[in-house]
């Protein structure tokens, strides 16, 4: 009697589980609609900066891509005339 009333279990559980689970479309849009809500929620969390915040990094970030242009632009001048000058050019 004890392996009919497991298997009862057993089947009782899986259908559950599979009424649970749905369709695959509906599966499909819940987990699309969790996962744009997980989105929107983020997006609340965000701290947007304040208009001279925004200029200020801004610069920060011209000043450093110039500084770099002009570093890599040497180098490579300085390595050019070097090979230049060792093989003779």
């Amino acid at each position: 009697m004890t392996d009919v009333s497991a298997e009862t279990r057993d089947s009782g559980r899986a259908s559950r589980k599979r009424d649970r689970r749905g369709n695959p479309f509906s599966r499909l849009f819940r987990s699309l609609s969790l996962f744009v809500s997980q989105i929107l929620d983020e997006l609340r969390k965000v701290v947007r900066p304040t208009r001279s915040e925004l200029v200020n990094y801004t610069i920060v970030v011209i000043v450093f891509v110039v500084f770099m242009m002009a570093l890599v632009s040497t180098l490579d001048f300085g390595f050019t005339k070097l090979v230049l000058w060792v093989f003779g050019g």
